[in-house]
C-alpha cells in the first residue's frame, strides 16, 4: 500500500518519521524550476542573441548548465531543494533521512532523462507509483526520496526539574546538545531518556531521588535562564 509516511530508526534509538512528497506536488515543483530556467536562459539568450554564432555557442552551453547542472548545485547547497522544491517546502534527501550526496544529486538528475521516457516523464510517474515511496527511476538508483521539508518543531517549555548549575564549563555546542535533549524528552520513554542521559557521565550525579534525565533538564533549565 501506498504510505505517505516512512519511519526510520536511528542508532541512538530515535525514531524520524518522512513525509513523502507525491507526484502532484513533485511535478509543480518541476514546473516552477522549469519556468525559472526559461526566464534565465531567454534573459541571456536576447544579450547573446547580437554575437552571432559565438553567442549561439554560449547559449547552448548555458542551455546546458541551466538543465544538469541548476538542480545538482541547488540541492546540494540548499539542503536538498532546487527554488521550485523549496516554494513547495520539499526537499530530496537519502532514503535513510540523511542529507543528500554528491553522487547521489549527480544519479538522480542525469537519470532524468531515463525518467523522461517515452514522453513528459511518463516512465518516472509510474516508477513513482509503482515504488510506494513515489520514487522515480533516477530516486531508485541514487538512493533518494522526495520529503516534505518540515523542521521539529520541540516545545518552548522543558519538563519540570530542579534548576543546576553545570559542573564544568560547556562549550557552545555541549550547551546546545543539552538544551536539544531537554526539548526532545516527552518524544522518548523514561528508559532510553535516562540511557541516553547517561553518556554525558561528567554531567551527572549518582542520586537515587533524580534521574540522569531529568539532572540533564535541570542543567538545560539553567542554560535557558530559568531560575
Amino acid at each position: 500500500m501506498l504510505d505517505t509516511l516512512r519511519v526510520i530508526s536511528t542508532p541512538e534509538g530515535v525514531e524520524l518519521t518522512l513525509r513523502l512528497a507525491g507526484p502532484v506536488s513533485r511535478c509543480l515543483a518541476w514546473l516552477i524550476d522549469v519556468l525559472i530556467r526559461t526566464a534565465i536562459f531567454l534573459a541571456f539568450a536576447t544579450v547573446l542573441g547580437s554575437l552571432d554564432r559565438f553567442g549561439a555557442g554560449l547559449a547552448a552551453v548555458l542551455w546546458f548548465l541551466l538543465e544538469w547542472l541548476y538542480p545538482v548545485m541547488f540541492e546540494m547547497l540548499r539542503r536538498g531543494a532546487t527554488p521550485g522544491k523549496a516554494s513547495m517546502k520539499l526537499r530530496a534527501v537519502m532514503d535513510d533521512g540523511t542529507p543528500i550526496t554528491w553522487g547521489a544529486s549527480l544519479t538522480r538528475n542525469i537519470l532524468r532523462v531515463i525518467d523522461f521516457m517515452p514522453l513528459m516523464y511518463l516512465a518516472g510517474f509510474m516508477s513513482m507509483l509503482i515504488s510506494g515511496r513515489f520514487q522515480r527511476l533516477g530516486d531508485l538508483a541514487a538512493g533518494t526520496v522526495v520529503v516534505y521539508s518540515s523542521e521539529l518543531a520541540y516545545p518552548n517549555t522543558l519538563p519540570d526539574a530542579p534548576v543546576r548549575t553545570p559542573p564544568v564549563r560547556l562549550l557552545p555546542e555541549e550547551q546546545r546538545a543539552i538544551i536539544d535533549f531537554a526539548q526532545r524528552l516527552p518524544g522518548w520513554t523514561d528508559e532510553r531518556a535516562d540511557e541516553l542521559a547517561a553518556i554525558a557521565e561528567p554531567l551527572i550525579e549518582n542520586k537515587p531521588t533524580a534521574s540522569p534525565s531529568m539532572q540533564l533538564v535541570g542543567l538545560a533549565r539553567f542554560l535557558l535562564g530559568q531560575r
